[in-house]
């Protein structure tokens, strides 16, 4: 094992879009939240879970809805070599759910958007980019590489 993958800080985190038809529940996160605009819901895997408990556990805690049937898509992973942190996002659609959705979401606004339209809503670049592999054949992996603040290496693809 080489020395460097031993000082690594590793994150977990999953999103998981919800799928209704030709419509997807997106979250507009406030500014004081952070990575404001709008959002699909997820956050960080907590030691045990699986990605995938912890995939369902973030879109209830963030909508109200207990998800299944999800299908991941695929994996979007920041590196940044000063702080030696590997940030990995397990990503994930979902086409069952029950519940109502959360009068007073935690985390921002829900709302069912056609998914035709949901690009022009603001949002991050990061998700925007990410935002049409969901709908996509096949999986994803988005590979982003930073050093000294600045990006250095960008590959996108498709599997």
């Amino acid at each position: 094992m080489s020395e460097n993958a031993i000082n690594v800080n590793i994150v977990l985190y999953t999103m998981c879009l919800v799928q209704d038809g030709d419509k997807v529940l997106l979250l507009n996160r406030p500014d004081k939240r952070g990575f404001p605009g709008w959002i699909g819901p997820g956050g960080k895997v907590d030691f045990p879970e699986s990605l995938t408990e912890g995939a369902i556990r973030e879109v209830w805690e963030e909508t109200g809805l207990r998800v299944g049937n999800l299908v991941y898509k695929g994996l979007d992973e920041f590196v940044d070599m000063e702080k030696q942190l590997r940030y990995m996002v397990f990503n994930y659609v979902a086409t069952s759910f029950e519940g109502e959705l959360l009068r007073n979401p935690p985390e921002g606004e829900l709302r069912w958007i056609p998914v035709s339209e949901a690009a022009d809503y603001p949002m991050q670049p990061w998700f925007r980019r990410r935002l049409p592999l969901f709908f996509a054949e096949g999986t994803f992996e988005i590979y982003e590489r930073w050093e000294l603040g600045e990006q250095i290496r960008l590959s996108i693809s498709r599997i």
